[in-house]
């Protein structure tokens, strides 16, 4: 009786660490888990931060090419070019 009783003692061991073992990966998942949730947060914030700063750097670059900057002059021609036919598509809509 001594040999089963040494096997379940053996086997219950054996258990205690592995169900501490799960315990110590479940707390590790759920720290890994929260620091991705801040980190896809944090990649959103930059990306509308990079967004926002192309938007600036756009209109700057077409300011700078209305005060006579020759870099950009063809950007800009081509931009009032497209708002001229729209503005003359909407008048030619509202004549019909």
């Amino acid at each position: 009786m001594s040999k089963i009783e040494e096997n379940v003692d053996a086997l219950e061991v054996k258990i205690n660490k592995i169900l501490h073992k799960q315990e110590v990966l479940n707390q590790t998942n759920a720290k890994l888990s929260e620091q991705l949730e801040k980190q896809q947060k944090q990649i959103l914030q930059y990306q509308e931060e990079i967004s926002t700063w192309s938007e600036k750097y756009d209109t700057l670059k077409i300011a700078n090419s209305m005060l006579g900057s020759d870099d950009n002059k063809r950007d800009t021609k081509l931009k009032i070019n497209t708002l001229i036919r729209d503005i003359d598509h909407c008048i030619a809509q509202l004549a019909e």
